[in-house]
């Protein structure tokens, strides 16, 4: 399994170019240390991911996205100061315990600044005669040439399609290319895994792909752009996660109506043109799940 050269920063769209060795941060303000916030069981995933003993998700430090509404934000924002609790070695110990609890699903969430990082944690899982189904939980914002690089080692993708236009990435993430970036990176994921999720005798997904959209309050025509987009340009044939868990993090001064929860009216808007358009695989969430997902990463369970 080829590493990615770890010393550049150009494994996502923004293709900084920076040497993370040399003292000159990119965007993300990553260096070369591993920047691995959290390793936990995490049982709030989709059903066929979850199951009964849960997705042992590894929870990246900072991030090529600085959305105004992170709800992770207590470990994505792009400090000077990188939030790294684990080695790749310490990483892999508490990957391993929650593996022989039963988990069969390892979950790299916002890997796409720090791929190297994820390669080497797969690299010596393998050394450890550990194979676990391994998820790629990216925001969508991923480089083409990088997830090319991972056809081999990521069994399921799972990006977020945040937003139908360039400027709302931008207004909202500080990604002025985000549709541009993110278009081709879910077409390149979709090329290697297809409509077909693949699952076991136990229902846990092995193989495949599922798109995420969390719906916001106030951008209700943003999420029916992102499932006309999905079905132009990828397949009605896709399993899709739509999302209502939204809840505000902090004040969002500059966003006044992210400042509540999304509306029953809100949501039944997209989940009504989801079937409309004619998705029919997937999951809807209940509107109630603002409530219940909510990290605090300041505990060593998070969720």
């Amino acid at each position: 399994m080829k590493l990615l050269d770890p010393n550049l920063c150009n494994q996502c769209p923004r293709r900084c170019n920076a040497s993370r060795g040399g003292g000159i941060n990119g965007y993300c303000a990553t260096t070369l240390e591993p920047a691995i916030a959290s390793v936990c069981l995490h049982h709030g995933e989709e059903p066929v991911l979850s199951g009964s003993h849960g997705v042992c998700n590894v929870f990246f430090s900072h991030c090529n996205l600085q959305c105004v509404y992170c709800q992770n934000h207590q470990i994505s924002i792009n400090s000077s100061e990188t939030i790294s609790r684990y080695s790749i070695s310490t990483a892999c110990d508490a990957i391993a315990r929650d593996l022989d609890k039963g988990a069969k699903i390892v979950g790299f969430v916002s890997p796409s600044h720090q791929v190297s990082v994820m390669v080497e944690i797969v690299n010596e899982l393998k050394r450890r005669n550990y194979a676990p189904r391994i998820l790629y939980n990216s925001n969508g914002y991923d480089r083409v040439e990088t997830l090319k690089s991972l056809e081999t080692v990521v069994d399921i993708y799972l990006p977020d399609f945040k937003y139908g236009s360039n400027e709302l990435g931008l207004r909202l993430s500080a990604a002025p290319d985000y549709l541009d970036a993110a278009l081709p990176a879910i077409k390149e994921m979709f090329r290697q895994k297809g409509n077909y999720l693949s699952v076991d005798d136990s229902g846990i997904a092995e193989s495949g792909m599922i798109i995420r959209h969390l719906v916001l309050p106030g951008f209700v025509q943003n999420s029916l752009d992102v499932l006309d987009i999905i079905a132009e340009e990828l397949s009605l044939n896709l399993h899709l996660s739509i999302m209502a868990q939204y809840a505000p993090p902090f004040a969002i001064h500059r966003e006044p109506t992210l400042n509540r929860q999304l509306s029953s009216e809100e949501y039944e808007c997209v989940t009504h043109h989801f079937n409309q358009v004619g998705f029919h695989k997937g999951w809807i969430q209940e509107l109630s799940s603002a409530h219940n997902y909510n990290p605090n990463f300041d505990k060593k369970e998070p969720f």
